[in-house]
């Protein structure tokens, strides 16, 4: 009799561990999707933030002046960075990069102050540079303003494909991850069926035959969230250990999110799936159990 006990215990035990680690499986593969959203998202940002739109200053105008613009220019909703360029930084810049110094053939230095503008994600699009453009264009100081319109349109044309095709790939993961840990508690549940059926034969209430499931469902899935947590969080050391500006685009704030989302994901889950699958049990009479 105790060796059947015994028994038991650890075909429960391995049950157990065999669903907690299916699960802890399963919660990575939704990490990594959620994490890939939120990198494409900053992604996004990032790249949009980094193109520059140049606006080109007159001769005559001082460093003070072009400090003041900057000031005025920074406090505008769309701009998120802002750097002077002078006359003779310019010509420091191209005489490095050309291997000569073009003031002394011509004779007097050709290149004007300008300011460097990177503006904030939402309005690097072309509606919103047309805008931008003209209101800059209205200082005194400005004579033109640049920027490259083709690459604009094609870095925004793409980010938006990309970030289609990556929240469908979600979508479909997420479905995919709930049918499988659906899946692994109904298995885990049914092998218990039998004990249902005796504990409803003894006068057991439902809630009472629920109650161990929805608590053995509810760690299980704590167990398997922390372990994934753990999982991610060591593939993103690796990626950081491996190229460390990987964390201009993958933020504390998000690995955080993305440890919520799967904790949460796999609690709630694999607590409604146990919540059903032994409802299901509950409601068959003894001769089903053998036809299942």
């Amino acid at each position: 009799m105790g060796k059947k006990r015994k028994s038991t215990r650890s075909q429960k035990g391995l049950q157990v561990v065999t669903l907690c680690i299916s699960t802890t499986l399963v919660l990575v593969l939704l990490g990594f999707v959620v994490f890939s959203v939120l990198t494409a998202r900053n992604l996004s940002a990032y790249v949009k933030e980094h193109l520059t739109v140049t606006v080109m200053l007159n001769d005559d105008v001082s460093v003070n002046q072009a400090h003041r613009l900057c000031r005025d220019l920074y406090h505008r909703p769309y701009s998120f960075e802002i750097d002077y360029i002078s006359k003779e930084q310019a010509k420091r810049e191209q005489t490095l990069a050309m291997g000569s110094d073009p003031s002394e053939f011509l004779g007097f230095n050709p290149f004007t102050a300008t300011l460097e503008v990177r503006l904030k994600a939402d309005y690097v699009n072309r509606d919103s540079l047309k805008w931008i453009v003209v209101e800059m264009k209205k200082h005194p100081e400005v004579t033109d303003v640049a920027y490259q319109e083709d690459l604009t349109d094609k870095v925004h044309h793409n980010l938006q494909k990309i970030n289609l095709v990556l929240l469908v790939l979600a979508v479909l993961l997420t479905c995919v991850s709930f049918s499988l840990i659906s899946s692994m508690v109904k298995l885990d549940v049914y092998s218990r069926r039998f004990l249902i059926h005796t504990m409803k034969l003894v006068g057991a209430s439902w809630g009472f035959i629920r109650r161990p499931f929805l608590r053995n469902a509810f760690w299980v899935g704590v167990l398997a969230g922390l372990l994934a947590c753990l999982s991610l969080a060591g593939i993103v050391y690796g990626l950081y250990r491996y190229e460390p500006s990987v964390l201009l685009i993958l933020t504390w704030q998000d690995l955080a999110f993305t440890a919520v989302v799967v904790l949460l994901f796999g609690v709630v889950i694999t607590t409604i799936c146990s919540y059903f699958s032994v409802n299901r049990f509950l409601r068959m009479k003894a001769g089903q159990l053998y036809k299942i």
